[in-house]
């Protein structure tokens, strides 16, 4: 279904040590509070050329298997609509999403989880895209830090640009990934743009800890809002009930609400 080939890039501003991540717990700010939030829908609009300029790769570098979906699907079938380079870099295979589970073990998640990325970017029109895998622990990014930038760094080059989570994202593999991503732009002229996935989550509409001087957004059309869709539910481990885990289901309903808008965020 898919040729997966390999590559990276990316872009940084300084970095400052981060607070301590919001705790991810509950239900989270419903999307219905989102939609009356004035700073959200005041955003100012971008474009596919304004963030990603003509004859620049795309390097979009995610934590796990499904945060590229979830931050910039929409983003990504544009650049395959333009016949764009774009290298997508998963840095773990998502093996921890599911603690104590009998019906998803490490094991399987390891297996699965990629098959899910090729189905989920075929949706996307991606389905010749270069995948660079790199395998690292989940759960365990921050650990491996200098590492991870370490691995970045020679794969990308200046021009590029790098598209990762937010290193305030709340989510300890997300803002590892996105500090590694930054130290790694810095080292090579790449630039960086960072997509908020969990902030959703315990942030508040207007809240002071979201950066909107830095925010806008990018419409998605109809069909690129329904391709969206269809991808983010191939991953059919992380959107589905497990009864045999505490986890339940990783991404319920009310989480895929905040994501799968007619726009996506970046922060650049």
């Amino acid at each position: 279904m898919a040729a997966v080939m390999e590559r990276i890039e990316t872009l940084a501003p300084v970095v400052r040590p981060a607070p301590q991540a919001p705790r991810i717990e509950g239900r989270g700010t419903p999307e219905s509070a989102w939609r009356h939030c004035k700073h959200l829908g005041g955003l100012p609009v971008t474009t596919l050329e304004s963030l990603v300029p003509r004859g620049s790769r795309a390097v979009v570098v995610a934590p796990h298997p499904d945060d590229e979906v979830l931050g910039a699907g929409g983003l990504m079938a544009q650049l395959a609509q333009g016949g764009r380079e774009l290298l997508i870099v998963p840095v773990t295979d998502g093996t921890a999403s599911h603690p104590g589970s009998r019906r998803w073990p490490p094991e399987r998640l390891a297996l699965e989880r990629p098959l899910e990325t090729v189905k989920a970017l075929a949706l996307l029109g991606l389905s010749r895209i270069r995948l660079h895998r790199l395998g690292l622990p989940d759960g365990d990014i921050a650990s491996m830090e200098d590492a991870l930038a370490l691995q970045l760094a020679p794969q990308l080059r200046p021009g590029d640009v790098v598209i990762t989570t937010w290193r305030l994202d709340g989510h300890p593999d997300h803002e590892a990934t996105g500090r590694a991503c930054a130290k790694a732009c810095a080292q090579t002229g790449a630039r960086l743009i960072e997509m908020p996935v969990w902030a959703w989550h315990w942030a508040r509409p207007g809240d002071p800890r979201l950066p909107w001087s830095r925010a806008c957004r990018l419409p998605l059309s109809p069909e690129l809002e329904q391709r969206k869709r269809l991808a983010v539910h191939a991953f059919t481990s992380q959107t589905r009930p497990d009864p045999s885990s505490e986890v339940g289901c990783v991404l319920p309903a009310s989480a895929l609400a905040r994501v799968l808008r007619p726009f996506e965020v970046f922060f650049r």
